[in-house]
């Protein structure tokens, strides 16, 4: 390690050209500026020199190492360190003194350090030997990027799963790309890995990813960053500030904003979820448990208004309560690092089984086959005064479970402005997790709660009587459809010999429940211990049977216009020029089944699908997937139905509304193509 000069004396020169000289031996480094995921540059304090005013240092273009996928950035066998130097006075003498700690490594790492001095006498500025040297390096330091014709289009930084972010650029050269690099500089502590590089066919356009980690993903975002590209000879940089950075993808109007993005304040979020949870009621996914609820109506006819009310009230404790234990399972699975997002428990089917044994219950309870007693203490605490013997009768703690029940139903749908609640929350602390999901079980109960407020809605339908016996066995029929739905979902995540033998021992629990009110039934007298074997039977099944899973967590596709997602796949299809539609669908989510019949599957969509105009590609998340989680967390949204356009217009992805409709995604596959080309409507 040495201090070179490019002169021999100092002249008038304001600027001097000199040199920090590293020689390595074989195989052992130092580090650039940006060292990567471990190391540190060298550090240099001038503080001891005499007539000197300022030192720029300048970093020729680095190499990168790779060891066991951690990645680091520096120089190897030799590098010079061009230096500015500008003395305090020119024409006099010059004494350089540089205190230098640097690392070097190769299996291990040795700290150095070491005070270097070199003085320059005043006189003429004849070039010194070193002059060349000096410059050789120099002219491998990165130039601005539009020197040589290279621009970095767009920059798009979205936080993913974890303490993370990622990085998108669209970089464009005047010359084609032979074989391009890119460092990405942010915040001190920050590192963005080796990028994902797709070309266009002329060479001249390459789509980059990178993952970057070390500081927090808001801070990665505030901060400029500097791009610095190497390709062969070429080294340019170019520094990216916030006109360039977009934090999310472009939304067309009217589709509502990014979860996170836009400063939009908390009370917005809550008031959107308010709004999203009172939709829900709406959702395909609720619909099953409308039984429950107006059978729960009926069951208030000619009752007391007190009764009424507390009633309705005991069902919104049981949804807003089921919402914030749902809040405190997703906000310790995102504190564990894992993937989150709405109604990811319909993923695992051991839960799905549970939910075959309560609607079973529930339906057997509806045709009459048995009735749930409960501890005469519990009862007196719990039940509703409700007159005679035979009236209808209803306790509180029906109610809370029916509202509860409701929830757990809800939860594989998706409605508008509750993705956008849902997915302000879960990019935020826990307390926002909290209030946003409060806010949601508000929304959902708000029938409920109107009804408690205006309780003469259900006093004044008829007393219950003969006719309410049909009446639920029409809705117990509704809950064995509903059932049917659960078990075709298992069949999807664990296999139809599986989801069989769990549709068999659901009917098994029926008969056994149906044979304890038929007298001289031995199989009768012990219904409820063979209905509990049978049950615990049907929860261990998924646990027990082989899984269905294939290897890369994705099931083959039954519509060969589907390709399986690949995100990678989607940057070359529109750095290509292509247009892409992408679906984040699941078997156990209702309202992603609803859109293929509604929209997806019927003209002029399916035609654009069919006929390869528009490339069509399918994310399967019925089953666990941290790629598709953290490809929703790219977008703010942690929750199905999820459908983005990508062209060349929109590389980033046009978001669309969760209930589609055609006129959406054809303005949508328009303003990704930007050829000035319409979809036939």
């Amino acid at each position: 390690m040495r201090l070179v000069s490019a002169v021999a004396g100092m002249g008038e020169l304001e600027e001097i050209r000199f040199g920090l000289q590293f020689r390595m031996q074989p195989g052992w480094k130092i580090y650039w500026r940006s060292p990567g995921t471990a190391g540190f540059p060298p550090e240099i304090d001038w503080s001891q020199s005499a007539n000197l005013s300022t030192v720029d240092v300048a970093w020729p273009a680095p190499e990168r190492f790779t060891i066991f996928d951690l990645d680091s950035l520096g120089y190897k066998d030799e590098v010079v360190l061009p230096l500015t130097v500008r003395p305090e006075s020119p024409g006099a003498a010059l004494r350089l003194r540089a205190e230098v700690n640097y690392l070097t490594c190769k299996e291990l790492c040795v700290p150095g350090n070491g005070m270097l001095a070199l003085d320059i006498p005043s006189g003429p500025a004849a070039a010194s030997p070193h002059a060349a040297l000096i410059d050789r390096f120099r002219a491998q330091v990165p130039v601005d990027a539009a020197i040589l014709g290279v621009t970095v289009e767009q920059a798009v930084v979205k936080p993913v799963a974890g303490e993370a972010v990622s990085l998108r650029l669209a970089i464009s050269s005047e010359t084609a790309f032979a074989q391009p690099d890119i460092f990405v500089e942010g915040p001190l502590t920050a590192f963005f890995e080796a990028p994902s590089l797709r070309l266009s066919d002329d060479g001249r356009r390459v789509v980059a990813t990178l993952r970057g980690s070390g500081a927090a993903p808001a801070e990665m975002i505030s901060r400029p960053l500097l791009v610095t590209l190497l390709d062969g000879d070429r080294a340019v940089e170019q520094a990216i500030d916030g006109s360039l950075v977009d934090v999310f993808p472009a939304v067309p109007p009217g589709y509502g904003a990014s979860a996170t993005g836009g400063g939009i304040s908390l009370w917005a979020i809550l008031g959107l979820a308010l709004l999203g949870g009172l939709i829900l009621n709406l959702m395909p996914c609720v619909l099953p448990v409308l039984s429950l609820k107006f059978l729960s109506v009926l069951g208030h006819g000619g009752r007391e208004k007190t009764d009424v009310r507390l009633g309705f009230l005991a069902s919104v404790a049981g949804i807003i309560t089921s919402f914030l234990v749902l809040a405190a399972a997703l906000a310790a699975m995102k504190a564990a690092g894992a993937s989150v997002g709405w109604g990811i428990q319909f993923q695992q089917p051991v839960f799905l089984s549970i939910m075959v044994v309560v609607i079973t219950l529930f339906a057997c309870n509806l045709f009459g086959f048995f009735e749930i007693l409960l501890p005469q203490r519990i009862s007196n605490l719990i039940a509703v005064d409700t007159g005679p013997r035979h009236e209808h009768h209803h306790s509180l703690g029906g109610h809370f479970l029916t509202g509860a029940f409701a929830t757990l139903l809800a939860t594989p749908c998706s409605a508008p402005f509750l993705g956008t609640a849902v997915g302000f929350a879960l990019s935020r602390g826990i307390g926002e997790i909290f209030l946003v999901f409060a806010a949601l079980g508000l929304g959902l109960s708000a029938p409920y709660l109107l009804v408690a407020a205006f309780p003469g809605m259900a006093t004044q339908l008829p007393r219950p009587g003969g006719w309410m016996v049909t009446m639920k066995r029409v809705l117990g029929l509704l809950l064995v459809a509903t059932g049917g739905w659960l078990i075709t979902v298992i069949a999807s995540e664990t296999g139809t010999d599986t989801a069989v033998g769990i549709a068999g021992l659901a009917a098994a629990i029926g008969i056994a429940l149906w044979l304890r009110g038929r007298e001289g039934s031995r199989l009768g007298r012990h219904a409820g211990k063979v209905a509990a074997l049978l049950a615990v039977a049907i929860m261990a099944a998924p646990v027990i049977a082989p899984s269905h899973r294939t290897a890369d967590g994705q099931r083959s596709l039954d519509d060969a216009v589907w390709r399986v997602f690949d995100e990678d796949e989607i940057r070359r299809l529109v750095a290509d020029g292509q247009t892409v539609l992408v679906d984040v669908t699941a078997d156990w989510c209702i309202t992603c089944q609803v859109n293929k019949a509604a929209v997806l599957k019927r003209d002029p969509v399916a035609s654009l699908l069919e006929n390869g105009e528009i490339v069509a590609m399918r994310a399967d998340w019925t089953l666990p997937s941290q790629e598709i989680g953290d490809y929703l967390a790219q977008f703010g949204r942690y929750g199905i139905p999820f459908n983005a356009v990508y062209g060349p217009n929109a590389p980033d992805g046009v978001m669309l509304p969760e209930i589609l409709l055609t006129e959406s995604v054809l303005t949508a596959i328009n303003q990704a193509r930007g050829d000035g080309g319409l979809a036939s409507q």
